[in-house]
């Protein structure tokens, strides 16, 4: 049975650190104190992420016509599927069922991935490559409240993505009319928010000012790296 985290007892002062992709030295650390949620909470939630990128990424597959990109959607389709069956994996092993864990997140997070799906291939490439990296970021800073399996699952999330090829897609897209360009910034711009908001959600639904203040740094940092993917597209963030 999954126990949110507003049930949980009393537990110890946890530390959320958000540091950069495969550094192990020293990051700047925000105390969340109780914000954390309960593991099971942090462990539905990483593996039905990584379940709904495959499955829009599948989407994609089936909706371009272009062999070389479902080569490219295919591989960062089977990246996201291998780390949602490694998180499920934790999950059973620590003697829980992975789907009872994952069905409390299900309509939130489904609701969400229907959000970011563009009207066209392009926006929703660019959707899975930009909300993917914001909460992987964000995931991997959250796995430190929790131990060696926040570890193993921070392993897990930094593992290569095989996103990066969408990049050049991307770049091509806007390369074909320049149009593109503001439709796609645009896009870039308006995923932010809803993607702000199921990392916020999984902390608490409501937070206090002063709490508010403790999560800033984070969210600076999480918008500053969505900026500079942006700027890598030459997408004006």
């Amino acid at each position: 049975m999954v126990r949110w985290f507003w049930q949980r007892d009393k537990a110890p002062r946890r530390t959320l650190v958000l540091r950069s992709r495969g550094d192990v030295g020293d990051a700047t650390r925000v105390d969340f104190a109780e914000l954390a949620p309960e593991l099971n909470t942090f462990l539905g939630q990483a593996a039905y992420l990584q379940l709904g990128y495959f499955e829009t990424l599948t989407r994609l597959i089936r909706a371009t016509d272009d062999l070389a990109e479902k080569e490219i959607l295919s591989r960062a389709a089977g990246a996201a599927l291998a780390k949602h069956h490694a998180i499920v994996a934790i999950i059973a092993a620590h003697g829980d069922r992975p789907t009872e864990v994952m069905l409390p997140f299900r309509e939130q997070l489904d609701a969400f991935r229907r959000k970011t799906l563009g009207p066209r291939i392009a926006e929703t490439m660019l959707a899975v490559y930009l909300t993917a990296g914001m909460l992987d970021d964000f995931y991997i800073a959250l796995a430190s409240s929790y131990g060696e399996i926040g570890a193993e699952v921070a392993r897990i999330l930094s593992e290569a993505d095989d996103r990066h090829e969408i990049v050049g897609i991307v770049q091509a897209t806007i390369a074909s009319d320049e149009q593109w360009r503001s439709l796609l910034s645009m896009w870039g711009r308006r995923l932010v928010g809803d993607t702000i908001l199921v990392a916020r959600a999984a902390l608490r639904p409501h937070l206090p000012g002063a709490e508010n203040d403790r999560l800033e740094p984070v969210f600076t940092e999480l918008m500053g790296a969505h900026a500079r993917r942006m700027d890598a597209m030459g997408l004006a963030s």
